[in-house]
C-alpha cells in the first residue's frame, strides 16, 4: 500500500497522541508504516480489573485506535478518520505487562475505511492472542 501523504507517520503519530483519552491511557506507537501499525499498552493498575486482567473497554480502546491510526496512514495530507463502528471479540482472558494491538487496513476508500486489529497480551515475552477488532473510519477532510 502506498501513503499518499510523505509524513504519514508523523501525522498519525501526533493526530493520536495529542488526543486526551489515548494520552490518559498511554499508549504508544512501535512501528507505522502504510496500512499498519503496532500500538502498545504498558499495562498499569487502573487498567485492569480486580483480578489483574485487562478490562475489555481497555482492550476495545486499545483495537479502536490500532485500526483508526492504521486507516490514517492512508489518509491525504489534511484529512483525519473517525470510529463509526467497532466490534470486539475477546478471545481470552488479556494479562501481562504490555498489551499489544496490530491494526491493518482491509479496504481503504475515499470516504471510509475498514481496518482490522489483532490484540495480545505480553508476559515475560509470551504472546496470548486475546482479542481481535473489525473498525470502521469515516474519512473527512479538515480545515
Amino acid at each position: 500500500m502506498d501513503a499518499p501523504d510523505p509524513d504519514f507517520a508523523a501525522a498519525v503519530r501526533a493526530a493520536v497522541l495529542t488526543m486526551p483519552a489515548a494520552a490518559h491511557l498511554g499508549f504508544a506507537f512501535a512501528s507505522v508504516t502504510p496500512g499498519e501499525v503496532e500500538l502498545v499498552l504498558a499495562v498499569r493498575p487502573e487498567h485492569t480489573q480486580h483480578d489483574g486482567f485487562v478490562a475489555g473497554s481497555v482492550l476495545g480502546a486499545l483495537a479502536d485506535f490500532a485500526g483508526g491510526s492504521a486507516a490514517g496512514t492512508l489518509l491525504p495530507a489534511g484529512w483525519v478518520c473517525m470510529t463509526t463502528d467497532y466490534t470486539v471479540k475477546i478471545l481470552a482472558p488479556a494479562k501481562g505487562a504490555t498489551v499489544v494491538a496490530r491494526g491493518r487496513v482491509l479496504e481503504a476508500g475515499r470516504t471510509t475505511t475498514v481496518a482490522a486489529a489483532d490484540v495480545v497480551a505480553v508476559d515475560g515475552g509470551e504472546e496470548t492472542f486475546c482479542a481481535t477488532a473489525l473498525v470502521t473510519m469515516r474519512n473527512l477532510r479538515v480545515g
